[in-house]
């Protein structure tokens, strides 16, 4: 953060450090390669992204730390609402 005006300084782009289960590849991904779902339960809150190299669809549950960074990285969130 700048000091001297009081306005952050830029930043580069955000990435995520992720591994598919399915191939076993590491990469790094920019916030528009997320998803995060935020619902009622753990069960019901994750977030997802397609494997780089395999293409496969992978979704992991997300706890409370993982919300916050993903969300303060601008990663795109759904909320889900329960039907009652």
């Amino acid at each position: 953060m700048s000091l001297a005006s009081g306005i952050p300084a830029p930043v580069g782009p955000v990435l995520f450090k992720a591994a598919c289960p399915e191939c076993g590849a590491r990469f790094e991904l920019s916030a528009g390669a997320l998803r995060l779902a935020i619902g009622a339960s753990r069960r019901t809150t994750f977030y997802s992204f397609t494997c780089p190299e395999c293409e496969t669809a992978v979704r992991r549950p997300a706890g409370e730390r993982i919300i916050e960074l993903l969300t303060g990285g601008g990663v795109r969130t759904l909320r889900l609402h329960s039907t009652v």
